[in-house]
Protein backbone atom coordinates (compact mmCIF):
# COMPACT_ATOMS: atom_id res chain seq x y z
CA UNK A 1 0.00 0.00 0.00
CA UNK A 2 2.92 2.56 -1.24
CA UNK A 3 1.08 6.08 -0.24
CA UNK A 4 0.92 8.56 -3.37
CA UNK A 5 2.59 11.86 -1.35
CA UNK A 6 5.61 12.08 -0.50
CA UNK A 7 6.52 13.47 3.27
CA UNK A 8 9.24 14.90 4.53
CA UNK A 9 10.36 15.96 8.11
CA UNK A 10 13.00 16.88 10.60
CA UNK A 11 13.56 13.45 12.42
CA UNK A 12 15.88 15.00 15.45
CA UNK A 13 15.10 16.63 18.51
CA UNK A 14 14.84 20.94 18.61
CA UNK A 15 18.15 22.55 18.94
CA UNK A 16 21.51 22.98 18.43
CA UNK A 17 23.79 20.45 18.29
CA UNK A 18 26.54 18.56 15.25
CA UNK A 19 23.82 16.65 13.57
CA UNK A 20 20.50 17.22 12.64
CA UNK A 21 18.54 14.54 10.67
CA UNK A 22 15.42 15.17 7.59
CA UNK A 23 13.79 12.27 6.74
CA UNK A 24 11.67 11.91 3.14
CA UNK A 25 9.21 9.37 2.27
CA UNK A 26 7.81 8.69 -0.97
CA UNK A 27 7.43 8.71 -4.82
CA UNK A 28 9.27 12.21 -4.89
CA UNK A 29 12.23 11.86 -2.41
CA UNK A 30 15.02 10.58 -4.85
CA UNK A 31 13.43 13.23 -7.63
CA UNK A 32 13.54 16.14 -4.54
CA UNK A 33 16.75 14.88 -3.42
CA UNK A 34 18.31 15.06 -7.26
CA UNK A 35 17.22 18.87 -7.66
CA UNK A 36 18.47 19.75 -4.53
CA UNK A 37 21.78 17.57 -3.90
CA UNK A 38 25.07 17.95 -5.30
CA UNK A 39 27.34 15.28 -4.69
CA UNK A 40 30.89 16.13 -3.90
CA UNK A 41 33.43 13.72 -5.65
CA UNK A 42 36.90 12.55 -4.61
CA UNK A 43 38.50 15.51 -5.95
CA UNK A 44 37.80 19.07 -4.88
CA UNK A 45 35.18 19.54 -7.63
CA UNK A 46 31.35 18.26 -7.52
CA UNK A 47 28.60 16.54 -9.54
CA UNK A 48 25.42 16.48 -9.77
CA UNK A 49 24.67 12.44 -10.68
CA UNK A 50 21.37 10.95 -10.26
CA UNK A 51 20.60 10.13 -6.94
CA UNK A 52 18.79 7.00 -7.89
CA UNK A 53 21.36 5.29 -9.32
CA UNK A 54 23.34 6.16 -5.35
CA UNK A 55 24.33 2.52 -3.82
CA UNK A 56 21.55 2.56 -0.98
CA UNK A 57 22.02 2.16 2.80
CA UNK A 58 25.67 4.23 2.43
CA UNK A 59 26.75 7.89 3.04
CA UNK A 60 27.48 10.23 0.15
CA UNK A 61 29.29 13.89 0.87
CA UNK A 62 27.80 16.75 -0.75
CA UNK A 63 26.09 20.15 -0.38
CA UNK A 64 22.33 21.24 -0.33
CA UNK A 65 21.88 24.10 -3.10
CA UNK A 66 18.53 25.86 -3.81
CA UNK A 67 17.98 24.72 -7.54
CA UNK A 68 19.21 26.89 -10.13
CA UNK A 69 21.52 29.12 -7.99
CA UNK A 70 24.50 29.37 -6.65
CA UNK A 71 23.34 29.00 -2.63
CA UNK A 72 24.28 26.45 -0.52
CA UNK A 73 22.23 25.80 2.89
CA UNK A 74 24.38 23.50 4.18
CA UNK A 75 27.02 20.53 3.82
CA UNK A 76 25.46 16.93 4.44
CA UNK A 77 25.62 13.49 4.70
CA UNK A 78 22.46 12.08 2.21
CA UNK A 79 21.90 8.19 2.15
CA UNK A 80 19.30 6.69 0.02
CA UNK A 81 16.78 3.45 1.12
CA UNK A 82 15.19 2.32 -1.92
CA UNK A 83 11.49 0.65 -1.64
CA UNK A 84 10.64 -2.18 -0.23
CA UNK A 85 13.86 -2.23 1.64
CA UNK A 86 13.23 1.08 3.70
CA UNK A 87 11.68 1.58 7.09
CA UNK A 88 8.29 2.96 5.43
CA UNK A 89 9.07 0.16 2.33
CA UNK A 90 8.38 3.67 0.33
CA UNK A 91 11.76 5.02 -1.05
CA UNK A 92 13.59 7.28 1.32
CA UNK A 93 16.40 9.72 1.47
CA UNK A 94 17.79 10.71 4.87
CA UNK A 95 19.76 14.01 4.57
CA UNK A 96 22.19 14.17 7.66
CA UNK A 97 23.28 17.90 8.24
CA UNK A 98 24.50 20.65 10.73
CA UNK A 99 22.01 20.55 13.58
CA UNK A 100 21.27 23.78 13.78
CA UNK A 101 17.60 25.43 13.48
CA UNK A 102 17.28 27.46 10.90
CA UNK A 103 20.09 25.35 8.24
CA UNK A 104 17.69 22.20 9.18
CA UNK A 105 14.18 24.32 8.49
CA UNK A 106 15.83 26.10 5.65
CA UNK A 107 16.39 22.59 4.28
CA UNK A 108 13.17 21.24 5.07
CA UNK A 109 11.21 24.35 3.29
CA UNK A 110 13.24 23.66 0.24
CA UNK A 111 12.18 20.14 0.10
CA UNK A 112 8.58 21.21 0.77
CA UNK A 113 8.62 23.43 -2.37
CA UNK A 114 10.05 20.70 -4.54
CA UNK A 115 6.73 18.61 -3.95
CA UNK A 116 6.23 17.14 -0.55
CA UNK A 117 4.42 18.28 2.34
CA UNK A 118 5.00 18.06 6.04
CA UNK A 119 4.43 14.83 7.94
CA UNK A 120 2.40 14.06 10.71
CA UNK A 121 2.80 13.02 14.04
CA UNK A 122 4.05 9.43 13.72
CA UNK A 123 2.89 9.41 10.06
CA UNK A 124 6.73 7.58 9.10
CA UNK A 125 6.37 4.60 11.47
CA UNK A 126 2.04 4.45 10.21
CA UNK A 127 3.28 4.04 6.74
CA UNK A 128 5.27 1.26 7.84
CA UNK A 129 2.21 -0.27 9.39
CA UNK A 130 0.17 0.45 6.72
CA UNK A 131 2.83 -0.83 3.93
CA UNK A 132 3.21 -4.33 6.10
CA UNK A 133 6.42 -4.15 7.27
CA UNK A 134 5.48 -3.70 11.24
CA UNK A 135 2.24 -4.73 12.90
CA UNK A 136 0.69 -2.56 15.61
CA UNK A 137 2.36 -4.17 18.38
CA UNK A 138 5.18 -2.73 16.75
CA UNK A 139 4.28 0.14 15.87
CA UNK A 140 3.54 1.25 19.28
CA UNK A 141 6.84 -0.01 20.70
CA UNK A 142 8.60 2.22 18.69
CA UNK A 143 7.21 5.10 20.54
CA UNK A 144 7.69 3.12 23.79
CA UNK A 145 11.67 2.97 22.72
CA UNK A 146 11.72 6.80 22.29
CA UNK A 147 9.65 7.78 25.23
CA UNK A 148 11.56 4.53 27.57
CA UNK A 149 13.29 6.52 30.92
CA UNK A 150 15.00 3.34 32.20
CA UNK A 151 17.16 0.34 30.77
CA UNK A 152 14.10 -2.44 31.49
CA UNK A 153 11.69 0.12 29.70
CA UNK A 154 13.68 0.14 26.56
CA UNK A 155 14.53 -4.06 26.64
CA UNK A 156 10.81 -4.22 27.08
CA UNK A 157 9.97 -1.73 24.12
CA UNK A 158 12.89 -3.79 21.99
CA UNK A 159 10.96 -7.41 22.89
CA UNK A 160 7.58 -6.00 21.25
CA UNK A 161 9.79 -4.41 18.46
CA UNK A 162 10.89 -7.87 17.76
CA UNK A 163 7.37 -8.67 17.74
CA UNK A 164 7.37 -11.16 20.98
CA UNK A 165 3.79 -10.09 21.98
CA UNK A 166 2.48 -10.35 18.06
CA UNK A 167 3.95 -13.67 18.10
CA UNK A 168 2.78 -14.54 21.56
CA UNK A 169 -0.83 -13.24 20.06
CA UNK A 170 -0.58 -15.13 16.59
CA UNK A 171 0.05 -18.44 18.78
CA UNK A 172 -3.18 -18.33 20.36
CA UNK A 173 -4.96 -17.15 17.24
CA UNK A 174 -3.71 -20.58 15.56
CA UNK A 175 -5.76 -22.48 18.16
CA UNK A 176 -8.59 -20.33 18.23
CA UNK A 177 -9.17 -21.00 14.69
CA UNK A 178 -8.30 -24.72 14.17
CA UNK A 179 -11.29 -24.91 16.85
CA UNK A 180 -13.90 -22.48 14.95
CA UNK A 181 -12.24 -24.43 11.75
CA UNK A 182 -13.57 -27.91 13.31
CA UNK A 183 -16.93 -26.56 14.08
CA UNK A 184 -17.62 -24.41 10.66
CA UNK A 185 -17.28 -28.00 9.47
CA UNK A 186 -19.76 -29.69 11.61
CA UNK A 187 -22.22 -26.88 10.61
CA UNK A 188 -21.45 -26.84 7.05
CA UNK A 189 -20.85 -30.48 6.62
CA UNK A 190 -23.25 -32.19 9.65
CA UNK A 191 -23.01 -35.14 7.48
CA UNK A 192 -19.51 -35.68 5.87
CA UNK A 193 -17.99 -34.03 9.08
CA UNK A 194 -19.91 -35.64 11.79
CA UNK A 195 -17.66 -36.10 14.95
CA UNK A 196 -15.16 -33.15 13.59
CA UNK A 197 -15.63 -30.93 16.58
CA UNK A 198 -15.03 -32.88 19.88
CA UNK A 199 -16.11 -30.70 22.59
CA UNK A 200 -14.20 -32.30 25.42
CA UNK A 201 -11.39 -31.94 23.00
CA UNK A 202 -12.00 -28.25 22.42
CA UNK A 203 -12.37 -27.57 25.59
CA UNK A 204 -9.08 -29.09 26.55
CA UNK A 205 -7.25 -27.11 24.16
CA UNK A 206 -9.00 -23.30 24.76
CA UNK A 207 -8.06 -24.24 28.25
CA UNK A 208 -4.32 -24.56 28.27
CA UNK A 209 -3.49 -22.70 24.77
CA UNK A 210 -5.47 -19.82 24.67
CA UNK A 211 -7.67 -18.85 27.92
CA UNK A 212 -4.50 -19.83 30.19
CA UNK A 213 -2.06 -17.75 27.76
CA UNK A 214 -4.51 -14.85 27.54
CA UNK A 215 -5.14 -14.25 31.45
CA UNK A 216 -1.29 -15.01 31.97
CA UNK A 217 -0.83 -11.60 29.28
CA UNK A 218 -3.60 -9.85 31.19
CA UNK A 219 -2.06 -10.41 34.51
CA UNK A 220 1.28 -9.21 32.90
CA UNK A 221 0.01 -6.00 32.49
CA UNK A 222 -1.44 -5.59 35.78
CA UNK A 223 2.13 -6.84 37.69
CA UNK A 224 4.79 -4.76 35.45
CA UNK A 225 3.12 -2.19 33.34
CA UNK A 226 4.64 0.36 35.68
CA UNK A 227 8.09 -1.00 33.83
CA UNK A 228 6.80 1.16 31.15
CA UNK A 229 4.55 3.48 32.09
CA UNK A 230 6.35 4.59 35.08
CA UNK A 231 5.25 5.03 39.14
CA UNK A 232 3.55 7.89 40.56
CA UNK A 233 4.83 8.14 44.37
CA UNK A 234 3.19 11.22 46.71
CA UNK A 235 4.89 11.31 49.90
CA UNK A 236 2.65 12.75 52.52
CA UNK A 237 2.68 13.45 56.43
CA UNK A 238 1.53 16.71 59.00
CA UNK A 239 4.07 19.31 58.69
CA UNK A 240 7.75 18.64 59.73
CA UNK A 241 7.88 15.04 59.47
CA UNK A 242 10.68 14.98 57.07
CA UNK A 243 9.08 14.69 54.23
CA UNK A 244 11.48 17.01 52.28
CA UNK A 245 14.43 15.50 53.07
CA UNK A 246 12.90 11.95 52.25
CA UNK A 247 12.33 13.04 48.62
CA UNK A 248 15.95 14.53 48.77
CA UNK A 249 17.19 11.15 50.07
CA UNK A 250 15.74 9.03 47.26
CA UNK A 251 16.63 10.77 44.45
CA UNK A 252 20.10 11.77 45.84
CA UNK A 253 20.19 15.61 45.92
CA UNK A 254 18.68 18.40 47.84
CA UNK A 255 16.19 19.32 45.85
CA UNK A 256 13.55 20.67 48.24
CA UNK A 257 14.13 22.91 50.48
CA UNK A 258 14.55 21.56 54.04
CA UNK A 259 14.75 24.06 57.50
CA UNK A 260 13.52 23.15 60.94
CA UNK A 261 10.53 25.28 60.50
CA UNK A 262 7.29 23.42 59.68
CA UNK A 263 5.87 24.13 56.46
CA UNK A 264 8.64 24.88 54.25
CA UNK A 265 6.72 22.99 51.53
CA UNK A 266 4.02 25.04 50.48
CA UNK A 267 3.92 23.54 46.66
CA UNK A 268 4.63 20.36 44.87
CA UNK A 269 7.84 19.09 43.89
CA UNK A 270 8.55 16.47 41.65
CA UNK A 271 11.62 14.59 40.94
CA UNK A 272 12.22 11.99 38.65
CA UNK A 273 14.47 8.44 39.67
CA UNK A 274 14.94 4.89 39.01
CA UNK A 275 14.00 2.44 41.35
CA UNK A 276 15.28 -1.20 40.37
CA UNK A 277 14.70 -0.43 36.40
CA UNK A 278 11.54 1.43 37.09
CA UNK A 279 10.94 4.83 36.40
CA UNK A 280 9.86 6.95 39.08
CA UNK A 281 8.37 10.06 39.65
CA UNK A 282 8.47 11.19 43.37
CA UNK A 283 6.38 14.09 44.56
CA UNK A 284 6.75 16.22 47.87
CA UNK A 285 3.69 17.44 49.24
CA UNK A 286 2.82 20.63 51.81
CA UNK A 287 2.42 19.43 54.94
CA UNK A 288 -1.37 18.17 56.23
CA UNK A 289 -2.81 19.74 58.60
CA UNK A 290 -5.61 22.64 59.33
CA UNK A 291 -4.25 25.66 58.76
CA UNK A 292 -6.25 29.16 58.11
CA UNK A 293 -2.92 29.91 55.93
CA UNK A 294 -4.60 30.83 52.42
CA UNK A 295 -0.83 29.29 50.45
CA UNK A 296 -0.66 26.68 53.06
CA UNK A 297 -4.53 25.51 52.27
CA UNK A 298 -3.69 25.82 48.19
CA UNK A 299 -0.71 23.47 48.55
CA UNK A 300 -2.65 21.04 50.81
CA UNK A 301 -5.74 21.02 48.37
CA UNK A 302 -3.04 20.13 45.13
CA UNK A 303 -1.59 17.44 47.90
CA UNK A 304 -4.98 15.76 48.52
CA UNK A 305 -5.80 15.81 44.95
CA UNK A 306 -2.47 14.41 43.56
CA UNK A 307 -2.80 11.94 45.86
CA UNK A 308 -5.94 10.40 44.64
CA UNK A 309 -4.28 9.84 41.56
CA UNK A 310 -0.87 8.45 42.99
CA UNK A 311 -0.02 4.88 42.74
CA UNK A 312 1.87 4.73 45.64
CA UNK A 313 1.97 6.37 48.96
CA UNK A 314 4.72 7.31 51.52
CA UNK A 315 2.74 8.12 54.65
CA UNK A 316 5.84 9.96 57.03
CA UNK A 317 5.45 9.75 60.53
CA UNK A 318 7.98 11.52 62.98
CA UNK A 319 9.88 8.48 65.11
CA UNK A 320 10.56 11.00 67.87
CA UNK A 321 7.71 11.90 69.01
CA UNK A 322 4.26 10.40 69.57
CA UNK A 323 1.41 10.28 67.14
CA UNK A 324 -0.88 13.17 66.71
CA UNK A 325 -4.59 13.72 65.67
CA UNK A 326 -3.07 14.63 62.06
CA UNK A 327 -1.44 11.90 61.90
CA UNK A 328 -5.02 10.22 62.64
CA UNK A 329 -6.85 12.29 60.02
CA UNK A 330 -3.96 11.59 57.21
CA UNK A 331 -4.06 7.48 57.98
CA UNK A 332 -8.26 7.83 57.60
CA UNK A 333 -7.88 10.14 54.34
CA UNK A 334 -5.46 7.42 52.66
CA UNK A 335 -6.87 3.99 54.01
CA UNK A 336 -8.51 3.05 50.85
CA UNK A 337 -5.00 3.39 49.27
CA UNK A 338 -2.15 1.64 48.20
CA UNK A 339 0.35 3.00 51.11
CA UNK A 340 3.18 2.29 52.72
CA UNK A 341 4.15 3.60 56.74
CA UNK A 342 7.77 5.51 56.63
CA UNK A 343 8.82 6.19 60.34
CA UNK A 344 11.64 9.12 59.44
CA UNK A 345 13.78 10.53 62.06
CA UNK A 346 15.02 6.47 63.28
CA UNK A 347 18.41 8.35 64.05
CA UNK A 348 17.11 10.54 67.01
CA UNK A 349 15.59 6.76 68.62
CA UNK A 350 18.66 5.87 70.74
CA UNK A 351 18.55 2.39 70.16
CA UNK A 352 14.53 2.32 71.18
CA UNK A 353 12.52 -0.24 69.12
CA UNK A 354 11.84 0.91 65.58
CA UNK A 355 9.84 -1.63 64.20
CA UNK A 356 6.06 -1.45 63.30
CA UNK A 357 5.04 -2.25 66.65
CA UNK A 358 5.46 1.08 67.78
CA UNK A 359 2.50 1.22 65.74
CA UNK A 360 -1.25 1.00 66.11
CA UNK A 361 -2.03 -2.22 65.94
CA UNK A 362 -4.60 -1.40 63.32
CA UNK A 363 -2.17 0.10 60.79
CA UNK A 364 0.31 -2.97 61.72
CA UNK A 365 -1.04 -5.10 58.88
CA UNK A 366 0.35 -2.58 55.57
CA UNK A 367 3.77 -2.27 54.61
CA UNK A 368 6.11 -0.41 57.05
CA UNK A 369 9.80 1.02 56.86
CA UNK A 370 12.16 2.56 59.49
CA UNK A 371 14.15 5.32 57.94
CA UNK A 372 16.84 7.98 58.38
CA UNK A 373 16.28 10.34 55.85
CA UNK A 374 19.67 12.51 57.57
CA UNK A 375 21.81 9.82 57.60
CA UNK A 376 20.07 7.42 54.53
CA UNK A 377 19.87 4.17 56.87
CA UNK A 378 16.56 2.19 55.76
CA UNK A 379 16.49 3.83 52.58
CA UNK A 380 17.79 0.78 50.43
CA UNK A 381 15.24 -1.41 52.04
CA UNK A 382 11.97 1.40 52.05
CA UNK A 383 13.21 1.15 47.97
CA UNK A 384 13.03 -2.34 47.95
CA UNK A 385 9.41 -1.97 49.51
CA UNK A 386 8.45 0.17 47.45
CA UNK A 387 9.10 -2.02 44.17
CA UNK A 388 7.34 -4.76 45.93
CA UNK A 389 4.17 -2.58 47.03
CA UNK A 390 3.79 -1.32 43.88
CA UNK A 391 4.82 -4.47 41.21
CA UNK A 392 4.76 -7.24 43.51
CA UNK A 393 7.45 -9.84 42.85
CA UNK A 394 8.33 -9.30 38.76
CA UNK A 395 8.04 -12.49 37.19
CA UNK A 396 10.09 -12.76 34.38
CA UNK A 397 13.52 -10.50 33.39
CA UNK A 398 12.68 -7.24 31.40
CA UNK A 399 15.03 -8.96 28.25
CA UNK A 400 12.63 -11.63 27.86
CA UNK A 401 9.12 -10.18 28.73
CA UNK A 402 6.28 -10.21 26.60
CA UNK A 403 4.36 -7.01 28.22
CA UNK A 404 1.08 -5.80 26.73
CA UNK A 405 0.09 -2.30 26.64
CA UNK A 406 -3.56 -0.93 28.30
CA UNK A 407 -4.92 -1.19 24.98
CA UNK A 408 -3.66 -4.52 24.41
CA UNK A 409 -4.82 -5.32 28.00
CA UNK A 410 -8.62 -4.18 27.00
CA UNK A 411 -8.55 -5.83 24.29
CA UNK A 412 -7.47 -8.57 25.61
CA UNK A 413 -10.03 -8.83 28.49
CA UNK A 414 -12.94 -8.51 25.76
CA UNK A 415 -11.43 -11.55 24.10
CA UNK A 416 -11.67 -13.62 27.25
CA UNK A 417 -15.10 -12.23 27.88
CA UNK A 418 -16.13 -14.13 24.93
CA UNK A 419 -13.74 -16.79 25.41
CA UNK A 420 -15.44 -17.52 28.84
CA UNK A 421 -18.67 -17.61 26.50
CA UNK A 422 -17.07 -20.29 24.27
CA UNK A 423 -16.47 -22.79 26.86
CA UNK A 424 -20.02 -22.12 29.00
CA UNK A 425 -21.31 -22.86 25.74
CA UNK A 426 -18.99 -26.25 25.30
CA UNK A 427 -19.95 -27.12 28.72
CA UNK A 428 -23.69 -26.52 28.52
CA UNK A 429 -23.66 -28.31 25.14
CA UNK A 430 -25.09 -24.91 23.71
CA UNK A 431 -25.79 -24.97 19.63
CA UNK A 432 -22.12 -24.79 17.51
CA UNK A 433 -23.06 -21.65 15.58
CA UNK A 434 -23.52 -19.91 18.95
CA UNK A 435 -19.93 -21.02 19.87
CA UNK A 436 -18.58 -19.96 16.93
CA UNK A 437 -19.77 -16.50 16.73
CA UNK A 438 -18.43 -16.00 20.21
CA UNK A 439 -15.31 -17.69 18.73
CA UNK A 440 -15.03 -15.71 15.85
CA UNK A 441 -15.49 -12.45 18.03
CA UNK A 442 -12.81 -14.02 20.26
CA UNK A 443 -10.21 -13.71 17.03
CA UNK A 444 -11.67 -10.82 16.31
CA UNK A 445 -10.54 -8.84 19.42
CA UNK A 446 -7.01 -10.56 18.75
CA UNK A 447 -6.93 -9.07 15.65
CA UNK A 448 -7.48 -5.18 17.06
CA UNK A 449 -4.31 -5.93 18.75
CA UNK A 450 -2.15 -6.42 16.01
CA UNK A 451 -4.06 -4.49 13.46
CA UNK A 452 -5.35 -6.99 10.98
CA UNK A 453 -8.33 -5.27 11.33
CA UNK A 454 -7.80 -1.75 12.34
CA UNK A 455 -10.08 1.42 12.39
CA UNK A 456 -9.37 4.98 11.57
CA UNK A 457 -10.20 6.10 14.91
CA UNK A 458 -7.78 3.64 16.73
CA UNK A 459 -4.77 4.29 14.33
CA UNK A 460 -5.29 8.02 14.61
CA UNK A 461 -5.18 7.83 18.59
CA UNK A 462 -1.95 5.75 18.58
CA UNK A 463 -0.08 7.44 16.18
CA UNK A 464 -0.71 11.41 17.40
CA UNK A 465 1.53 10.34 20.24
CA UNK A 466 4.45 10.28 18.00
CA UNK A 467 6.90 12.63 17.54
CA UNK A 468 6.60 14.42 13.92
CA UNK A 469 9.84 13.15 12.38
CA UNK A 470 9.00 9.30 13.38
Amino acid sequence: MIQAETIAAIATPPGRGGIGIIKVSGPLSIPIAEKIFRRNAAGSGSESGPVGKLKTYRLYYGRIVVPDSTITLDEVLLAVMKAPRSYTREDVVEIQGHAGPAALKSILALILEQGARLAEPGEFTRRAFLNGRIDLTQAEAVADIINARTDAALLVAANQVSGRLATAIERIKTTLVAVLAEIEAEIDFPEDAQGAFDRQRAADLLGSRVVSPVKDLIERYAREHLIRDGLRIIIVGRPNVGKSSLLNCLVNKDRAIVTATPGTTRDLIEEELQIQGIPVTAIDTAGLHVTDDPIEKIGIARAEERMDNADLVLFVLDAGGPLTGEDFRIRTRIADKNSIVVLNKIDLLNGQRSDNAVLPIRWQNQPFAAVSALTGQGIPSLKKLIVRTAVGEMGGRAEHAVLPNLRHEMALRSCLQFLDAVCSGIQDDAPAELIAMDLGESIRWLDRITGTEPSVDVLDQIFSQFCIGK
